[in-house]
């Protein structure tokens, strides 16, 4: 029987393995919300009734996947993560909590839990209440919206280096952490490893807002920063230019510290797509994404033996081929239900090229709201279409949400063991 290592790195080389591989919780778009994390758990009888569930990504409320769990469902890679989280603390020094649906869990200790009078939470950049607020959970909410915090544009005076100010130089002690935690996972797991660097993704719109930055400057709000792709084109491609060139300083300061214990990273989680068509044309992606994409995945590509995974959601057929030339070898979550999306036609003309890590179930519908065995058709139908000749990861279509039946929660799993 092949190791976790041995499976992932066959499924990326495009070769058929012993089984399908399987990821939960590798990344921040592969996880599970901690609400649901908390319900498989007890019904996998792996904690006493009240045992807190760890959120290890405070803005999604993404809860912990540890090494039983992983073991119970059969995952085969482990995340590798910055050391601070979107709103710029570390995951230490924990204390309790209770969602709003009474799930227990455990938050950093520089996680606001003091509850407004409305009842909702605001939550602050770096944990620091005496800076505006970043993110705001509604009163019986599940995860956190960004609060956007744009300063008037002044298109006279617009600086590049303002929407700068989250990138910087990595400093030894971001280097040191890539270095040893992932020696720990490689030396102490058979799981492949996921790393998310960070910096490396261009107008990501869940960072633009920056909720870790306590006075962000430049064009923050989201819809300003849509607009701002074509009627401020220059300067955005300004932006991009700079980032790329400390995104790849970075690279080169972290590579030689992990090395080949990385099987892939994770570059970029910018949406292109809504649920019934691009953001942006083939065109634009290419006047303005592609020329940095391909810098860094060919530097990744030249220097190193890791495969380079993207997350963009929705309907992105047209733009696929961009990202195949750009150096992708990785798309996740595979949203199949958004238009055009086909799954044998996506197998089809892109199977060779991509792997396909995600669509084994909708999230959206079949997940909360199907039967159990609407899910197991949908897990078998799915796997059956992507996993031949390798190139498939198993992943849901994103996270996990909450509100899941359990029932619902153990009937995907359950198929996923039989059908993988």
């Amino acid at each position: 029987m092949l190791t976790s290592r041995q499976r992932i790195q066959m499924a990326l080389n495009h070769e058929q393995p012993d089984k399908t591989p399987l990821d939960l919780g590798s990344a921040p778009t592969t996880g599970m919300h901690a609400s649901s994390v908390y319900l498989l758990r007890q019904a996998l009888k792996l904690d006493p009734p009240g045992t807190p569930i760890k959120v290890i990504e405070p803005y999604q409320i993404l809860g912990e996947i540890k090494p039983d769990l992983a073991e119970a469902l059969g995952v085969d890679v482990v995340g590798v993560w910055p050391i601070n989280g979107l709103f710029g603390f570390a995951n230490e020094g924990w204390k309790p909590w209770t969602l709003f649906d009474g799930t227990p869990v455990l938050v950093p200790e520089a996680f606001n839990t003091e509850p407004e009078p409305d009842g909702s939470i605001f939550m602050y950049p770096e944990g620091d209440r005496s800076a505006p607020p970043s993110g705001h959970m509604p009163n019986d909410g599940f995860y956190f919206d960004t609060i956007i915090r744009q300063p008037p544009v002044d298109d006279g005076h617009l600086n590049p280096e303002d929407n700068l100010q989250e990138f910087g130089a990595i400093g030894e002690a971001d280097v040191r952490h890539f270095e040893q935690e992932v020696k720990r996972q490689y030396e102490s797991t058979d799981k492949a490893i996921l790393m998310n660097a960070g910096g490396t993704a261009f107008g990501d719109i869940a960072l633009v807002p920056v909720p870790w930055v306590k006075h962000p400057r430049g064009i923050r709000d989201v819809e300003e920063w849509y607009v701002s792709l074509l009627t401020r084109r220059d300067y955005i491609y300004e932006v991009f230019e700079r980032q790329c060139e400390i995104a790849l300083s970075n690279l080169q300061k972290i590579a030689p510290v992990v090395g080949d214990r990385v099987a892939a990273i994770y570059m970029t989680g910018t949406d292109f797509g809504m649920q019934t068509a691009p953001f942006l044309s083939p065109a634009t992606y290419r006047d303005l994404f592609y020329p940095f994409h391909k810098a860094l995945n060919d530097w990744v590509h030249e220097n190193t033996s890791w495969k380079c995974f993207m997350h963009s959601d929705g309907a992105l057929i047209d733009l696929l081929p961009g990202f195949i030339d750009a150096g992708f070898d990785i798309l996740n979550p595979v949203q199949w239900t958004a238009k055009g999306m086909d799954r044998y036609t996506l197998k089809a003309r892109f199977g060779e090229s991509l792997v396909f890590w995600g669509a084994v179930v909708d999230t959206q519908r079949t997940l909360p709201f199907g039967t159990p065995d609407e899910i197991r058709a949908e897990v078998r139908e799915n796997i059956e279409i992507f996993s031949p000749g390798g190139g498939y990861v198993i992943n849901t279509v994103h996270n996990v949400q909450p509100g899941i039946p359990v029932e619902n929660l153990l009937a995907l799993y359950q198929s996923i063991a039989e059908y993988r």
